[in-house]
């Protein structure tokens, strides 16, 4: 029987090509291969790199990101380590870990700055590489997640969806398994160093959905407030933890905005 994902998967990429993106493997070190979507051609615009969830591999979150920036943007989707076509040899397993292969991979295609787009796990990721590589990220864009999951966070966001363990979440083990975690995934923080924020980033967006039941609006506000006056947060409706899968057309929006605010910011022009 063919896999309904694996044509869909096909006609993406296809359409992703016309748009002007082609899938790059990198070689981080031996053994570690990293899978990535990139530009056909680089030029001088802003580069935008979009941090996927656990669970589906980069195009396929942010598909409808990805055609809808291209044109403005050089836009980087990566597959971390273990998702998709990601690979390595190597047993560590931690959110550091997938921060320096990012930073590698993105640095071997002349990715010089960058802001990031993290989502979830990918927000995660995307906190450690901007406390490691300040050189690199410039500003970031964060989704439904925190900096890392203390014990309290982690106990509070299984206790609202119902989960002992995220294991059990997050691997589910049946057909059934996988739809109650996508309706919980849709509608319908720990203290951050200081110098993280105040050396590192000029500016973090928070760009919620208003009825996340992992990280709800509480640990957004949380988060906000930690950072202080160095974040914006902006929350969606009608829209859960995968509210740029859900609701891509206002996410889009939204995420233009702050793109096109933090470009001119910065004083990059297309």
């Amino acid at each position: 029987m063919v896999n309904i994902i694996t044509i869909y998967k096909l006609l993406l990429h296809g359409l992703l090509k016309l748009v002007g993106m082609t899938q790059r493997t990198i070689e981080i070190e031996p053994g570690t291969i990293l899978n990535i979507w990139v530009p056909k051609k680089t030029t001088k615009k802003h580069a935008v790199v979009l941090l996927h969830p656990f669970g589906f591999d980069g195009i396929l979150t942010w598909q409808f990101q990805v055609l809808a920036l291209a044109k403005t943007y050089e836009v980087y989707v990566p597959d971390f380590l273990f998702f998709g076509s990601s690979v390595t040899d190597r047993p560590d397993r931690t959110a550091s870990f997938q921060a320096e292969c990012m930073a590698k991979g993105l640095r071997k295609l002349g990715v010089e700055k960058c802001t990031l787009v993290g989502v979830s796990y990918g927000g995660m990721v995307g906190f450690k590489m901007a406390e490691m590589y300040p050189d690199l990220v410039e500003s970031m864009v964060v989704t439904c997640s925190v900096m890392g999951l203390t014990e309290s966070v982690s106990n509070a966001a299984l206790e609202r969806i119902g989960y002992e363990s995220w294991v059990d979440f997050l691997l589910p083990k049946t057909a059934d398994a996988l739809k109650v975690q996508f309706d919980i995934a849709c509608y319908k923080l720990p203290t951050l160093p200081a110098f993280v924020y105040k050396h590192i980033l000029e500016k973090i967006h928070l760009l919620w959905g208003e009825n996340d039941k992992i990280f709800d609006m509480q640990v957004a506000r949380n988060l906000k407030e930690q950072v202080g006056q160095n974040a914006t947060m902006e929350s969606i409706e009608k829209a859960g933890h995968l509210v740029n899968l859900e609701r891509p057309f206002v996410y889009n929006r939204q995420l233009k905005t702050i793109l096109a605010s933090l470009v001119h910011a910065n004083g990059q022009h297309n």
